[in-house]
């Protein structure tokens, strides 16, 4: 990465100090795909959004995806999945039916349509439409997955975004889980909802593997958030272990 794209990204890093009121864990998830992908040397990622509701989040992710390709040069492709009629119906506890009903959070298509300014709608089911969203768009390699599809059975269908070649990805890919925790309604566990979908997930393959992302949980002062942010490792990617970090590595005696 040049000196240059360092200095536009601790600038960019500072401005999302201003946001991140507004929206911290899309803007966090975002910056640190990018940086990933600007040390690999990636001139266009993709990110997804898996629920996108009434579509405010989509919008942040065109916006901070908009900042960011204008200080560094990187090109984003933005793609939001959604059924436009809220929840799709719920196939049992698994899917937390105490706290989630079918039909909630539907979209105003027409009028998030008219908002948009690049991103692209995938409109449907998602066990339907993610199994050709590789032949009809043709994605950037994607670098940051926001899950919102709050149930068990809509998470595992979104999971199988990840179920072809590695080249269709950075090696790790940035996610976001925005239902992990649950509230005191929910009280989400590994029994149930996403959790239970990621570890399903994980006991699939020993190339592909979703973890937190540790070091934020760490830190003195806890958000909410940071519990919802993982990684997404997949260790037969080409370039998993090219190295990224500060080359100027040393600790002189002291």
């Amino acid at each position: 990465m040049s000196f240059v794209k360092k200095n536009r990204l601790a600038c960019y890093k500072s401005r999302f100090s201003l946001e991140f009121f507004k929206n911290p864990q899309y803007a966090y998830t975002l910056y640190q795909a990018a940086q990933q992908a600007l040390a690999l040397k990636y001139d266009t990622i993709s990110v997804i959004e898996f629920g996108v509701a009434g579509g405010s989040g989509l919008r942040y992710l065109e916006k901070h995806a908009g900042i960011l390709s204008e200080l560094t040069g990187l090109k984003f492709e933005v793609y939001g999945f959604d059924t436009a009629e809220g929840l799709p119906e719920l196939e049992g506890y698994k899917d937390v039916m105490h706290q989630w009903r079918a039909g909630s959070f539907p979209m105003d298509l027409d009028l998030l349509k008219s908002s948009l300014r690049t991103a692209k709608l995938v409109i449907g089911d998602i066990k339907d439409t993610i199994g050709d969203f590789y032949d009809t768009y043709k994605p950037a390699p994607i670098g940051a997955i926001l899950f919102d599809v709050d149930l068990y059975s809509s998470t595992k269908s979104a999971l199988r975004i990840f179920d072809t070649e590695p080249e269709n990805f950075l090696p790790r890919v940035r996610c976001y889980f925005d239902d992990i925790i649950g509230n005191e309604t929910a009280l989400t566990n590994e029994f149930m909802g996403e959790k239970l979908a990621i570890a399903e997930y994980n006991d699939r393959s020993d190339n592909k593997k979703i973890t937190p992302v540790y070091h934020m949980l760490a830190k003195s002062i806890l958000r909410k958030w940071y519990p919802k942010c993982y990684v997404h490792h997949m260790f037969d990617h080409p370039r998993y272990s090219d190295f990224i970090a500060n080359p100027n590595q040393f600790s002189p005696l002291r």
